[in-house]
Parts: structure tokens; sequence; C-alpha cells
């Protein structure tokens, strides 16, 4: 397998869905666009992925980490994965569709 082939699973591999929820809606307004995005990936690596896949210029990165909670699951006591948040900023006048997909 060539390395750029590598390179671009591995940007399909950051981000892994568009976030649409009431707060995702509200951020857009001012040129934002959320993502789930995988844990371990970093601020320069998102940025390259957004940019890269959806043609579009960042200027910046915001990220957050939000910690599984405690459930219940048929009485036993389970514990949720940990998920990873991108708050992606576009460039003046760009915008990405989340709505389609890739």
């Amino acid at each position: 397998m060539s390395a750029e082939k590598q390179a671009t699973e591995l940007l399909y591999d950051v981000i892994k869905a568009p976030l649409i929820t009431e707060k995702s809606t509200m951020v857009s307004e001012f040129n934002q666009v959320m993502f789930s995005v995988a844990t371990w990936a970093t601020k320069p690596q998102i940025k390259q992925a957004v940019e890269t896949l959806f043609k579009v210029d960042v200027t910046g990165v915001n990220t957050l980490i939000q910690k599984g909670k405690v459930k219940r699951f048929r009485g036993q006591v389970g514990r949720r994965n940990d998920t990873k948040k991108a708050i992606v900023t576009l460039a003046e006048g760009q915008s990405i569709d989340v709505t389609t997909g890739l």
C-alpha cells in the first residue's frame, strides 16, 4: 500500500462523524462545525483531516474529552467509553454541509 493511500485512510480514521445537536447548530452561526473524532487525534491532525476531506480552510480547532458515564447494563455496573469532540472554526465565507456524506 502506498504511503499516500495510508495517509488518506488515516484522515478518515481521525474524523468519525459530524455532531448534529442543538449546540452544534448554535455554533454554526459563528462559522464553526462540530465533529466526533478519535480520542488519539491531535489538533493538527484534525485540522489536516478537515481541510483535506472537505476542501475548506480551518482557522482554529478546539477539542474536549467527554468522560464516559457509569451506567447499569442488565443489572451490571458498566462504563461508557470516553469520547472526544472537536469544534472546528472555518475561514470567513467557508461552510460544510454536514447533512451530506463524504
